[in-house]
């Protein structure tokens, strides 16, 4: 049986051969900081047209550069930041845009503050593309070069930035898993230990587990302390204080 080859099918297997490395990188990444480095790697390898390549993230109103191949892109960002404006913003900041593109910021009239410092900074093309995440992230490419970025560029960008986009949901999913996993640990240990309190206030006091249970509460509200940490001291030292007594 033949197999019909890059050609026949009309793909570039080299080229679908690299996204799916691309995505097997990904998928496998740690951390979301571990994604934003490995996606500014992964652009200047894969876009042609990109010299230089960062990452925007948006976190509690405050915008900041998580990742980046060199100091002209914390230069470029700074200049968007002070000027509060810039294709990065607009690409991270506005959920209906898949992509922002300066083909030359020599005239290009988008950003009037931005774009003159950045041209004189010897900046030329930008290609910022936003990450689908659970909050507003953006990646930037930049380059010196007026046009550096086709359309073959700008489709391998967008194939990079949605696998990244991907990638940062399943880093999400899985911190969120190990949240709820350890809370709930946390609330079987508390319940244990205050358990085992209960039942040492019951055996030496001879009350009830409610009369017990309440006696906890008010010595934790007396001593300002979390009903678990009394239950815990007195599960460690065995000392069981009057405060902890039920009133009679």
């Amino acid at each position: 049986m033949e197999h019909p080859s890059g050609a026949d099918l009309g793909i570039d297997v080299d080229l679908a051969l690299s996204f799916a490395k691309i995505a097997r990188i990904l998928a496998v990444a740690p951390s979301e900081q571990a994604i934003f480095t490995t996606v500014v790697g992964l652009a200047l390898e894969s876009v042609d047209g990109a010299e230089h390549a960062g990452v925007f993230v948006l976190d509690n109103g405050a915008v900041s550069g998580r990742a980046v191949s060199d100091e002209f892109v914390e230069h470029i960002d700074s200049l968007q930041l002070d000027a509060g404006e810039g294709p990065c913003i607009d690409a991270m900041l506005h959920p209906d845009v898949t992509y922002c593109f300066a083909s030359d910021l020599s005239i290009a009239a988008e950003w009037p503050t931005f774009g003159p410092a950045a041209v004189a900074s010897g900046l030329r093309s930008v290609l910022s593309l936003r990450l689908f995440a659970d909050r507003p992230v953006a990646l930037n490419l930049y380059s010196r070069l007026p046009t550096a970025f086709g359309a073959l560029d700008r489709s391998k960008a967008l194939i990079l930035a949605s696998h990244a986009g991907m990638a940062l949901h399943a880093v999400e999913a899985r911190a969120a898993a190990i949240r709820k996993t350890e809370d709930l640990a946390a609330g079987l240990a508390m319940r244990s230990v205050i358990g085992q309190a209960q039942g040492i206030l019951m055996e030496r006091e001879r009350i009830t587990a409610d009369q017990a249970f309440d006696a906890l509460r008010r010595a934790s509200q007396h001593l300002n302390l979390k009903l678990r940490d009394v239950a815990q001291r007195l599960v460690d030292t065995g000392e069981s204080p009057a405060l902890l007594l039920p009133t009679v």
